[in-house]
């Protein structure tokens, strides 16, 4: 059975993990991504350690599956005009060059389109292509900068960053988005179009509910570490062992809650009884809950309140979500076999899951340049 972007075509020349993130996402469904790199190469290929099995960059690999490899020098006419040739009769091109780096080698898409009308030309940057052009786009700058550190983090602590490049990801998604779009629009136009994605804008749209709130209160939310600024008790809990995380949405959670404490009483307390109270007293209230909950394990925890309707969780390790994924049936893992060295290897399994056409993990992370032989220089032919 085919997949959804069977017979689309994509240029990368994107590098790091916004851009080969979206583009391995379109290789997953079907989409022949070429991977446009320079002599030197994506620079997440020295980006170690960690290394895999066969001492490639973790980091590399995360994103760079179901992909062929190719060299191009931009300051290279022949190089240059070779690939504008494939872009002829593409259907995608993905780049995040710093705005207005590669109208200097004809590679924008005021010069590309007259190429190919129907090019979908996708643009990836920190901020922009108006002031903000020649600002660097660092996930770590547009998470502090965007407002995302300043409510991240423990109240009396500093400012944290998220654990993974977390703003790049959703500029990624967005970038799938944006792509599909293009790519449905064009169905009815045959036009192609340019998609601009920046980092800055997907962090301030990807905080939601805490910008939506500094909109609508002129007051910007402070970091309330692992609480919830609308919503109690949902945050973590000390166990005896290691932390539990409790997520109470209503009162009958709370009841439930309150019972498995061994507290059944606490929930008529005047101060537990709507959930707005309990927001207002959220102190107190965890202080009587860690009373009770550091007496057993986190993992004790997690299985009782879980039975008793509460929401809660285990804080676990990666290796272990990785294991409580795949307890569920959710396959996490995906497993392929290289088709030329018939080696296996495994990858994080796409996380969208569709009944008739679902992902497909053909080829690992090419090495650099591995397939030169579709850049054959027109004067070699």
């Amino acid at each position: 059975m085919g997949q959804p972007l069977e017979g689309i075509k994509v240029i990368d020349l994107s590098r790091i993990l916004a851009g080969p993130l979206c583009t391995m996402t379109l290789g997953d469904f079907g989409a022949k991504v070429l991977k446009v790199e320079s002599p030197a190469g994506d620079e997440t290929r020295g980006w170690i350690p960690p290394v895999t099995a066969h001492g490639v960059s973790t980091y590399y690999w995360s994103v760079n599956r179901n992909k062929e490899s190719i060299i191009a020098d931009f300051t290279n006419a022949e190089h240059r005009a070779r690939l504008q040739e494939l872009i002829q009769d593409a259907d995608v091109l993905v780049e995040n060059f710093r705005p207005g780096v590669l109208s200097k080698f004809g590679m924008d898409y005021e010069s590309l389109k007259t190429l190919n009308p129907r090019l979908i030309y996708c643009s990836i940057s920190g901020f922009g292509e108006q002031q903000g052009a020649e600002l660097p786009g660092f996930d770590l700058l547009v998470q502090a900068v965007g407002g995302l550190m300043s409510i991240t983090g423990e109240p009396e602590g500093t400012p944290s960053k998220v654990g993974v490049a977390l703003v790049d990801v959703l500029a990624a998604q967005n970038a799938v988005a944006g792509i599909l779009l293009a790519l449905r629009e064009r169905e009815s136009s045959a036009q192609g179009q340019r998609v601009s994605i920046n980092l800055l804008s997907s962090v301030l749209a990807g905080m939601t509910n805490q910008t939506s709130s500094t909109l609508a209160t002129g007051e910007s939310p402070a970091r309330m570490g692992n609480a919830h600024p609308s919503i109690a008790p949902y945050e973590t809990f000390s166990a005896s062992d290691g932390v539990v995380a409790i997520a109470v949405g209503n009162d009958r959670q709370f009841s439930a809650l309150c019972h498995q404490l061994g507290d059944p009483a606490l929930a008529d307390d005047p101060r537990f009884l709507t959930n707005a109270d309990r927001v207002a007293h959220r102190v107190e209230l965890k202080i009587l809950i860690e009373n009770v909950t550091t007496q057993r394990s986190a993992a004790t925890w997690a299985g009782q309140l879980m039975s008793a309707g509460v929401p809660a969780g285990k804080v676990n390790t990666i290796a272990e979500a990785l294991r409580f994924a795949q307890d569920l049936g959710l396959d996490p893992v995906a497993e392929m076999r290289d088709p030329e060295t018939g080696e296996s290897t495994t990858h994080i399994a796409s996380p969208i899951g569709l009944s008739r056409t679902a992902a497909q993990y053909r080829t690992p992370p090419p090495a650099h340049g591995q397939h030169q032989e579709l850049f054959e220089l027109k004067t070699h032919r």
